[in-house]
């Protein structure tokens, strides 16, 4: 059963603590922004570009993440 929890961080390279600190971080960014998204919706002219700017920071981080677990696979290699 402990193979059920562990076998995905692993493959990304990571213990399960830092695969859900991680997780759970992108959960409550992308829960913060529907409030930026809806907010924007209706004033325009408040975070014009608040919720792009995140999105790509999270998509900078996946990339430094998928380029660590790379590295890590190669080595184990």
């Amino acid at each position: 059963m402990i193979n059920a929890f562990t076998k995905h961080p692993n493959a990304v390279g990571e213990t399960y603590s830092q695969h859900l600190f991680n997780s759970l971080r992108y959960a409550l960014t992308f829960f913060l922004l529907i409030f930026v998204a809806f907010i924007h919706a209706v004033f325009p002219f408040i975070f014009t570009k608040t919720a792009s700017c995140v999105v790509q920071e999270m998509s900078d981080h996946k990339k430094e993440r998928e380029g660590t677990a790379r590295r890590i696979r190669e080595n184990n290699s």
